[in-house]
């Protein structure tokens, strides 16, 4: 499975292995500018494609607004989640720079946090939103 690949041969394990059916979004990347939960891609169907995880954020040791909202909002706790909520909020925020916070529970919809609430992660994306509008910021 793609998760696998990222994790044991990439070394990229910030994507999580959680639930094995879609379930959870813990294993969710970005794959060709889409949303995709790697547990059920094999990874030869990645193969040429651009497969963005979470260590593609950050850029030049400097975190991405996003990154930076969660740590702001105190969005995670145990941080199992975590990387398949960046994940699904890049992945928002770069189809809708300005979503409502019914827009923000949908886009999450798909990702099982079971420390946080929810609503500290929702004043996240909203508050990655805000940075990713200020001039002289961006995605």
């Amino acid at each position: 499975m793609l998760v696998d690949y990222l994790r044991d041969v990439a070394g990229l394990a910030g994507t999580h292995y959680g639930c094995d059916t879609t379930n959870c979004g813990a294993c969710t990347v970005v794959i060709d500018g889409r949303s995709a939960k790697s547990c059920t891609w094999f990874a030869v169907q990645a193969d040429g494609r651009e497969v963005l995880t979470v260590e593609g954020l950050a850029r030049h040791g400097e975190l991405h607004p996003i990154q930076e909202a969660f740590r702001e909002h105190h969005a995670l706790q145990c941080g199992f989640c975590t990387s398949g909520m960046l994940m699904s909020a890049y992945f928002l925020l770069s189809k809708n720079p300005d979503p409502s916070d019914a827009e923000i529970r949908q886009a999450l919809a798909g990702n099982l946090c079971r420390c946080t609430g929810y609503l500290p992660i929702v004043e996240a994306v909203k508050g990655a939103a805000h940075k990713m509008n200020s001039p002289g910021r961006g995605s």
